[in-house]
């Protein structure tokens, strides 16, 4: 087994960056939708298939 990895540094980016990037590449990737607290019939077939 290899030996355990050192600590890597900080990386040089701010959270508050990372955190946008992230969230434009969430909603570049995925429209936003409005909230749905109960997923119809058709969205939740899927979701037990997959």
């Amino acid at each position: 087994m290899p030996a355990p990895h050192p600590p890597k540094p900080p990386a040089p980016v701010p959270m508050h960056a990372l955190l946008a990037s992230c969230a434009a590449a969430a909603q570049i990737s995925h429209p936003p939708r409005p909230p749905e607290p109960r997923a119809p019939q058709q969205t939740d077939s899927p979701r037990r298939a997959a």
